[in-house]
C-alpha cells in the first residue's frame, strides 16, 4: 500500500470514528433542543440528520458538525410561541412558523452568496462573550420548569416572573432525575472519558425512571415515518404574513451565520486549517431551507459536536455526512426507548449545555479590562435577555465601534504628544550575530477587535526565530479582543520555543497586561523594557555570555 492509500485509509477511519461520536453526542442534544423549540423531539432530530448531511456535503469547513444549537433554538422557540399566540394552536400556527424558518434559510443563503460571513471575524470579543452568556442564561432558565416537572413558558421574563408556580408545586421525582443527570455529566469524566457522559446520563436517568415507574413527564410519541414536505402549509401564506415573518427570519439567518462561523473558527484553531466562510454559510442556508420544509428547526454549526468529531479523528467532510447517517440508523433502531426519556433528564442536559456556553473567562476579566468594554458587555447581556439576540449583537457592535473611534482619537492624540523627531530617526542596528534569530515587530496603532484576527494570522507565520521583540511605542491602547489575541499569540510562540520581549509599552498598557496576568505569567518582568535600546543591550549581553560559556 502506497503512502497516499494509507493516508486515505487513515482519513476514512478517523471520519467514521469522529462521525459516530458526534452522532452519539448529537442524539440527546437534538432531542432536547427539539423539545425546547416547541415542535417536539422529532423536529430536533430531523435537523441533526438533514442539516448535518446537506451542510456536511456543501459546506466550507471540513470538520464542522451541524445540529440544532442553543442560540438558534432560543429564537426558534420564540417564533413558535408567537405563532401559537397569534393563531391559537400549533396546527394553525404551522404555516407561519415553517414560512419564517424557510425565509430564514433563504436569508442565510443570500448572506453566504454575498460573503457576509467575513465580517463575523470583526465581531468584538465583549459582544460575543456577553451574547453567549445571555444565551446560556436563557437556556438554563428555560429548564427550571421542566426539571421541577412543569411545562416552561418561552420568554425569559415570563419564566422569571412565574417562578412561584413550579417552586410551590414541584415534582420531587422529576427533580431527582434532573439532579442525577447533572451529577453524572459532571462526575463521570473524573472517572473516565472513554464514554460520553451526556449519553450515559441520558440512559441512566431513563432506566431509573422506567424501573421505578416514576410519574414524570416523558418525551412521548415520536413519529416513525420519514419527514414529509410541508408545501401545503407554505402555500397558505399571504403577502400580509411577510411583515410578521421578515424580522424573525433576518434574526435567525444572521444568527445562523454568526453561530456557524464562530464554530468554524474553533475548528480552525483545533485543526490548524482555514475554513471557507462563503461555502460554509451557503451550505447552512441550503440545509436550513430543506430542514424547515421537512418540519425541522433551523440549526447551525455546533461547537460540542464539532470538537467531539475532531477529537474522535474526523478530518474531512465525510465525517459530517457519516454523523448524519449514523444518527438516522440510531433513531430508527431505538425509537421505542427514546419515547421513555424523561423531560427532566433533557432539562439536566440543557442546563449543562447552558453553563458550558457561558464565557466565564470573559466574565472574570470584566473588572480588569477597560470600562468601555465592560459597559458594552453589560448592555449586550441585557438586550440578549430582555429584547432579542439580533438586536443585542447589532447594539453591541455599534457601541463597540463608537467607543473605538473615541479611543483611537484620544490614543493617537496622546501618542503624538509624546513622540519627538529624534525618536523617529534614531534607529538602532541589530547586532549581526543576532540578526538572523531575532524578529523585531513594529506595531503602529492599536491592537483591537478589528485587527485581532489579522495580527494572530500574521504571528502564526513566524518561523525559525529564537526571539521576538514587540515594539509597543506606537500602540496607544489595546482592547479586550487585543489582549486575548496577544495572550494566544505568546502562548503559541512559547510552545515553539520562542522567547518574547516587550519594549516601550505605555503605562495604561502595562497595567492592562499585568491585570490580566499576561505579565508576569507569560512574559516576565525581566523581559519588559522601557526602550528598544535597553532590550537590544540585554539580548546582546545574554548572547555574549552564552558565547563565553
Amino acid at each position: 500500500m502506497n503512502i497516499n492509500s494509507k493516508h486515505i485509509s487513515t482519513n476514512i477511519r478517523g471520519d467514521l470514528s469522529g462521525g459516530l461520536l458526534a452522532a452519539i453526542i448529537g442524539l440527546p442534544m437534538g432531542l432536547a433542543f427539539g423539545v425546547q423549540s416547541g415542535l417536539g423531539a422529532q423536529a430536533g432530530i430531523y435537523t441533526a440528520i438533514i442539516l448535518g448531511l446537506i451542510a456536511g456535503f456543501i459546506g466550507g469547513t471540513k470538520t464542522l458538525i451541524s445540529d440544532p444549537t442553543g442560540p438558534m433554538t432560543v429564537v426558534a422557540a420564540t417564533v413558535v410561541s408567537m405563532g401559537i399566540l397569534s393563531a391559537g394552536d400549533l396546527d394553525n400556527a404551522l404555516p407561519l412558523i415553517i414560512g419564517t424558518f424557510v425565509l430564514a434559510g433563504i436569508f442565510e443563503l443570500i448572506f453566504g452568496i454575498l460573503d457576509f460571513g467575513k465580517y463575523v471575524k470583526l465581531m468584538p470579543y465583549p459582544v460575543v462573550s456577553s451574547f453567549m452568556a445571555g444565551i446560556g442564561l436563557i437556556i438554563i432558565s428555560m429548564q427550571i420548569f421542566p426539571i421541577l416537572g412543569h411545562v416552561s413558558p418561552k420568554g425569559f421574563l415570563d419564566i422569571i416572573s412565574d417562578l412561584q408556580t413550579p417552586l410551590s408545586n414541584f415534582n420531587s421525582q422529576a427533580l431527582l432525575l434532573g439532579g442525577i443527570t447533572i451529577a453524572i455529566i459532571y462526575l463521570l469524566p473524573k472517572i473516565t472519558t472513554k464514554v460520553p457522559s451526556i449519553l450515559v446520563a441520558l440512559i441512566a436517568s431513563t432506566v431509573i425512571s422506567v424501573i421505578f415507574k416514576m410519574e414524570v413527564p416523558i418525551i412521548g410519541n415520536i413519529p416513525r415515518s420519514l419527514p414529509f414536505l410541508h408545501i401545503n402549509e407554505i402555500s397558505l401564506l399571504g403577502w400580509g404574513d411577510l411583515k410578521i415573518m421578515i424580522g424573525p427570519a433576518i434574526m435567525l439567518g444572521g444568527l445562523g451565520v454568526i453561530d456557524s462561523l464562530l464554530t468554524s473558527v474553533v475548528a480552525d484553531n483545533l485543526t490548524k486549517s482555514n475554513h471557507d466562510s462563503r461555502k460554509t454559510v451557503i451550505g447552512q442556508g441550503i440545509g436550513n431551507i430543506l430542514v424547515s420544509i421537512l418540519g425541522g428547526i433551523p440549526g447551525a454549526g455546533a461547537t460540542m459536536g464539532t470538537v467531539t468529531n475532531i477529537q474522535g479523528g474526523g478530518n474531512t467532510k465525510l465525517s459530517g455526512i457519516v454523523k448524519a447517517i449514523f444518527l438516522f440508523v440510531i433513531i430508527v433502531g431505538i425509537a421505542d426507548y427514546i419515547e421513555q426519556i424523561p423531560m427532566a433528564a433533557l432539562a439536566g442536559i440543557l442546563i449543562n449545555i447552558g453553563i458550558n456556553i457561558i464565557d466565564f473567562k470573559g466574565i472574570k476579566m470584566l473588572l480588569k479590562v477597560p470600562k468601555q468594554d465592560a459597559a458594552v458587555w453589560t448592555i449586550v447581556l441585557l438586550f440578549t435577555l430582555f429584547d432579542n439576540l439580533l438586536n443585542a449583537v447589532a447594539v453591541g457592535f455599534t457601541l463597540a465601534s463608537i467607543l473605538f473611534i473615541g479611543r483611537v482619537t484620544k490614543g493617537m492624540k496622546n501618542s503624538q504628544s509624546k513622540v519627538r523627531l529624534n525618536d523617529l530617526v534614531d534607529q538602532e542596528e541589530i547586532p549581526r550575530k543576532l540578526a538572523k534569530s531575532i524578529y523585531v515587530q513594529n506595531i503602529d496603532g492599536p491592537i483591537f477587535f478589528g485587527f485581532a484576527n489579522q495580527y494572530r494570522d500574521f504571528c502564526s507565520q513566524l518561523n525559525d526565530m529564537m526571539i521576538v521583540i514587540i515594539r509597543m511605542e506606537n500602540i496607544p491602547f489595546m482592547d479586550q479582543s487585543g489582549l486575548l489575541t496577544l495572550e494566544s499569540v505568546v502562548k503559541d510562540w512559547h510552545n515553539r520555543g520562542i522567547q518574547v520581549y516587550i519594549t516601550g509599552a505605555n503605562q495604561d498598557i502595562k497595567e492592562l497586561l499585568t491585570n490580566v496576568n499576561i505579565v508576569p505569567t507569560l512574559i516576565s518582568h525581566e523581559n519588559c523594557f522601557d526602550t528598544f535600546r535597553a532590550c537590544l543591550l540585554y539580548t546582546s549581553d545574554a548572547a555574549d555570555e552564552e558565547d563565553s560559556v
